[in-house]
């Protein structure tokens, strides 16, 4: 069972009905406690994400406005940086659009209550990347890269945006047939390992998983349910994966061509040394 598809996920993870599940894992990669939170819906705008490799996308917000943005890459994507920026940037716009609005209303009742950007809360972007791109590839013992804005003299300022990218493909390598220590580890192990030997070692080292995978065994007693599970999953999957190497074929194709036009520039410029060389041996002779 793929636990990063979107199904898998939110039938076991779902807030909701398990709220204490996704708290932990939260709090675990935030490395802070998370009490509680409710849903909200993933994005108001598109991005023209039409060709998206996200298998998994959730949204929740803190009972002190903080935004939190979960989402599984099957395959990281080339500007994983931007990408991120620009949804937490669409996170954020949210939050002043509806502090905007309360304060209007507010404003009606009370001509003294005005807008504050006090209202506006911190998002954090945390992203799980099941294939890691050559970017993170780099840097094969970490498995966790935490990103937030600092200024260069020590002034302190809330600038909102935080981000979390976990490679998993790195995480496994690097833990590979190691003990379970942390429940950070044990988390990451969860979402990343499909090996039944590591999820028993899982289970005995941290019992919690035992309800989560007895669920996922009930889930998957329903053989038709799951069948469409994985068809869908697949599908979008299939579709994305081949939009994703059409993309790759079309920057490799652009990267030769700027290769043949410096080739091209080379043999011109060998071209007129050679025609240069003739002619001073013309005049020599």
């Amino acid at each position: 069972v793929k636990i990063l598809y979107d199904s898998f996920f939110r039938s076991v993870m779902n807030p909701e009905l398990y709220p204490d599940r996704l708290q932990g894992m939260l709090s675990c990669i935030l490395g802070m406690e998370i009490a509680s939170f409710h849903v909200l819906e993933t994005s108001s705008f598109a991005l023209g994400d039409v060709k998206s490799l996200v298998i998994m996308d959730i949204v929740v917000e803190l009972l002190d406005g903080s935004i939190i943005n979960l989402e599984v890459q099957k395959i990281g994507y080339d500007f994983p940086g931007e990408r991120a920026a620009c949804y937490a940037s669409d996170l954020t716009l949210r939050q002043y659009a509806r502090a905007w609005r309360d304060a209007a209303k507010k404003a009606s009742e009370d001509p003294g209550h005005k807008f504050s950007y006090h209202s506006i809360h911190p998002v954090y972007t945390i992203v799980l990347i099941e294939k890691s791109p050559s970017l993170f590839c780099k840097f094969p013992d970490q498995y966790i890269h935490r990103f937030s804005q600092k200024s260069d003299t020590g002034l302190s300022m809330e600038l909102l945006h935080n981000y979390i990218f976990i490679p998993l493909d790195i995480f496994r390598k690097k833990h590979q047939n190691e003990n379970i220590s942390t429940e950070l580890d044990a988390w990451l192990t969860f979402l990343s390992t499909e090996e039944p030997d590591e999820i028993m070692r899982l289970c005995d080292a941290f019992p919690f998983f035992r309800d989560i995978y007895r669920h996922i065994y009930e889930i998957c007693q329903n053989t038709e349910d799951v069948m469409g599970i994985f068809s869908e999953a697949l599908a979008e999957l299939d579709r994305n994966t081949v939009d994703y190497m059409i993309d790759e074929l079309k920057r490799s194709n652009e990267q030769l061509q700027g290769e043949k036009k410096q080739l091209q520039d080379e043999n011109t410029r060998l071209k007129e040394e050679l025609d240069n060389m003739r002619k001073q041996l013309r005049e020599q002779k």
